[in-house]
């Protein structure tokens, strides 16, 4: 769900600027799990720009904050969210955690790492949903301590119905600075790409796991 459009836009269009989501309709990307696919999106670069890392740290605690309060503990998913979340936390003075794809293997075997003081709500932060299952593996770790999640806040999300539909079941609230329409949006009217290359984003996006350039 995006909560300010205005944001929706200008996200997209930093992240375009930065290459931190690159768009190549006619050379398509491989992705780990065999797709092929015209966007790649690899939101950490952001981190490496000042500018658009305090853009997008300002965008998600003014949501933090507007949506959830500044009672709360932030909660960044690794390895991509780690960054812009401690970036939040930071400008909310709020305590920040991160959650590990699974525990550790060795040592106290942590799967959260940080204290999520007892009573206290816990808002995630994500990079990027795709299909939304290691987003909510974190939140299961955290729910699993006994510990209240409020929601998430993403940069960005592809708008699959898989990710939909397993939010819902899960009962999560998501929102995401922007998303795959708006991005597409943006990418037209700044001429970012053609008019018959947004016809081919769009059918990749109708059936990611069958489409072929």
């Amino acid at each position: 769900m995006i909560y300010n459009e205005k944001i929706a836009f200008e996200t997209a269009a930093h992240l375009l600027q930065i290459n931190a989501i690159k768009l190549e309709p006619k050379n398509p990307f491989s992705w780990a799990s065999g797709w092929k696919s015209p966007i790649y999106c690899d939101n950490r670069l952001a981190l490496s720009f000042p500018k658009v890392r305090a853009y997008l740290t300002d965008a998600i605690a003014q949501q933090v904050t507007a949506l959830y309060g500044t009672d709360v503990t932030i909660a960044g998913v690794a390895t991509g969210a780690i960054g812009i979340g401690a970036l939040v936390a930071q400008k909310l003075n709020l305590p920040f955690v991160y959650v590990r794809p699974e525990p550790k293997k060795h040592g106290r075997q942590n799967q959260i790492e940080g204290i999520v003081q007892e009573g206290q709500a816990v808002v995630v932060i994500e990079d990027l949903i795709s299909t939304g299952m290691s987003s909510l593996n974190a939140v299961t770790a955290i729910e699993a301590e006994g510990i209240e999640v409020l929601g998430m806040i993403a940069l960005f999300t592809y708008g699959f119905s898989i990710a939909e539909n397993n939010f819902k079941e899960a009962g999560v609230q998501l929102y995401t600075l922007s998303d795959y329409n708006h991005l597409i949006q943006h990418a037209t009217a700044s001429a970012t790409i053609k008019k018959e290359q947004q016809e081919t984003l769009v059918n990749w996006r109708k059936d990611p796991a069958n489409w072929k350039p």
